[in-house]
């Protein structure tokens, strides 16, 4: 009788728990960035706390204020702006005030030998001109329509927003509190899911730290020499580089690169050979870095797993899957790094091969007759 209601309080424990989830499930994003904001601002917690004393309340509204003013503020205004210029933009393209298709014309006319090579592996210039063209007028599109959505569903971002800034709020002030609560709850043993929530803190600080802040400073400098340079839409190119920059093996280069193309198409050679300078040399190195600054080795991904999680976090939880793919990868390698070590402990032939290995020392006969004697009084004892 015990041991059924034991399984059938698990089973309804087990059910609540997933309704639960579910009920969060709308407030995943806001419930994830507060965990970001509480991890990424711990240090400064942690400084204030030494220099108040105990003074809860005071420290994590401090800290959120600072959080607001230098993150969120600046990332809202960030926002406004490139709704504006994709707005913008799509109308230009809609009315054919630009064409894509002619600046595909341009560099085709300026460098017939690549024609001649494309032409030479059956590549249709024609059909490129056409694709390039439908893409540009869909991703457009794409903008504005999204710009336009955020723009009428503002009560709803902005309550999210302060949901999110709510939790964060108590998560800064109650944070260690409900993880020495999880640990003592959770029945996976105190020291494996302290490794974890410091895997999880550790994989939160560098993303968002190395993928977040070195892309955003990647769009900044790619945004400021189209804007120098005279390329329309600098500030929207300049987010649309910071996009692809939080892509491993992508990065910035893909939309500098073809405006340089087309300002060489153009016959302007001193503002393209600028562009290649400064992408190769300012933005492409901004990476290598800010990247050991920022972050250091706090991942210890291979590129490859950072490459595969991130797209694969990006398709299936969309722009917070930057964050949340390397996390679950980084715990898929931690669950298995456990699970090897302890297995192979307990395992008869890593025994074996301990036992027999030289370098491990036997225990003696009088050990063996210690731990037999002091067997025989803790029986006794009993």
């Amino acid at each position: 009788m015990e041991k059924l209601e034991q399984r059938l309080f698990l089973v309804l424990l087990a059910g609540v728990t997933a309704l639960f989830l579910f009920l969060l499930q709308p407030f995943f994003a806001p419930i994830l960035w507060a965990c970001i904001i509480a991890v990424l601002f711990h240090p400064l917690q942690v400084r204030l706390e030494r220099a108040w004393g105990d003074r809860p309340n005071l420290i994590a509204l401090t800290v959120l204020l600072a959080c607001i003013v230098l993150v969120v503020v600046p990332v809202l205004l960030l926002l406004a702006s490139f709704a504006q210029q994709g707005i913008a933009l799509y109308r230009q393209i809609d009315t054919g005030e630009i064409q894509p298709g002619q600046y595909i014309d341009q560099v085709r006319n300026a460098f017939p030998a690549v024609q001649a090579l494309l032409e030479r592996f059956s590549i249709d210039m024609s059909s490129v001109r056409e694709n390039v063209a439908n893409a540009a007028v869909a991703t457009s599109r794409f903008v504005a329509q999204n710009a336009l959505a955020v723009g009428q569903g503002t009560f709803g971002f902005f309550l999210k927003l302060g949901l999110m800034l709510y939790v964060a709020f108590f998560l800064l002030r109650d944070g260690r509190r409900l993880i020495e609560q999880l640990v003592h709850a959770l029945p996976l043993g105190d020291e494996r899911e302290r490794m974890l929530f410091q895997k999880f803190a550790e994989v939160t600080r560098a993303t968002v730290k190395g993928n977040l802040v070195v892309a955003m400073v990647q769009g900044a400098l790619g945004g400021l020499i189209f804007w120098i340079l005279g390329i329309p839409a600098a500030l929207l190119w300049g987010v649309v580089m910071t996009v692809l920059s939080l892509i491993p093996a992508i990065g910035a280069g893909i939309i500098w690169l073809p405006a340089a193309i087309y300002l060489y198409a153009i016959g302007d050679w001193v503002s393209a050979t600028v562009l290649i300078l400064y992408g190769v040399l300012i933005i492409g190195l901004a990476d290598n870095i800010l990247r050991p600054i920022l972050v250091g080795r706090d991942t210890k991904l291979p590129d490859w797993l950072v490459l595969l999680s991130t797209l694969g976090g990006l398709t299936m939880f969309g722009l917070n899957g930057f964050v949340v793919g390397p996390l679950i990868a980084v715990l898929f390698i931690a669950f298995w790094q456990i699970f090897g070590r302890e297995f192979n402990e307990s395992h008869p032939e890593h025994q074996r091969s301990m036992s027999d290995d030289p370098s491990t020392d036997e225990p003696s006969a009088d050990d063996h007759g210690r731990d037999l004697d002091e067997t025989r009084t803790e029986d006794v004892r009993s």
